[in-house]
């Protein structure tokens, strides 16, 4: 009984040290715990512990009756002597046993607790990157988009000032279409009145030509 808790409490002892130092076999450690706390394993360490602790509590009761007898006879034998070590000799190795199992589940705990924290801020900052790196990219869209922009003012201003020149130039070919247009109405008038003075000329080189003609005529006869 004794070199069986001695066996458990210096294998507890290890698995401590191995939690407690950044190892190689921490992972198989922690791994073997997290598998002996699912399904029925918890029921089962819950089972040894509470036996442990009444064999440990028995064997209090029976130091508790040594020392009475003690007190009652005045003396100690060497047999009752060597039952008394024997059993807080027990009663010490079973007490540290279970005081290094809850610390073993208590360092098993925090270590998985920091391990989550751990993930979870490592997530907050691959996060944080993602959101740096979208953002600088938004930056980089936002500088393209309003260079494209600025581009396209100053293209559009340029169509503006075509637009005008072409605008003035209509309007210059439309003003000078006008004076054409007027210019050839006057013509047009012109040979009218040049036309009617033609006729009028001709219409008194006829009478003149008739009026000869009768005048030769009388001188013949």
């Amino acid at each position: 009984m004794i070199q069986l808790l001695f066996t458990v409490i210096f294998s507890e002892a290890a698995m401590i040290m191995v939690l407690v130092f950044k190892t190689p076999f921490r992972k198989l450690v922690i791994m073997g715990l997290d598998l002996l706390k699912r399904g029925r394993g918890p029921v089962v360490v819950k089972t040894v512990a509470a036996t442990v602790f009444v064999v440990m509590m028995s064997s209090i009761f029976s130091m508790i009756k040594i020392q009475k007898r003690w007190i009652d006879d005045g003396a100690a034998n060497p047999t009752d002597q060597v039952l008394m070590a024997k059993h807080l000799l027990e009663a010490t190795l079973m007490g540290a046993s279970l005081f290094l199992a809850l610390m073993i589940d208590r360092l098993h705990h925090y270590i998985r607790e920091l391990r989550i924290r751990r993930k979870s801020m490592e997530t907050v900052k691959k996060q944080d990157r993602d959101f740096e790196d979208v953002k600088a990219s938004g930056s980089e869209e936002i500088k393209a988009l309003e260079e494209e922009i600025k581009t396209l003012q100053a293209k559009s201003k340029e169509l503006e000032s075509e637009l005008e020149t072409k605008l003035k130039e209509r309007n210059a070919a439309e003003a000078s279409a006008v004076a054409l247009r007027k210019q050839s109405e006057g013509f047009l008038l012109e040979y009218d009145r040049l036309l009617e003075e033609n006729q009028i000329l001709r219409s008194q080189l006829q009478s003149l030509d008739h009026k000869l003609s009768r005048s030769s005529s009388k001188k013949n006869m």
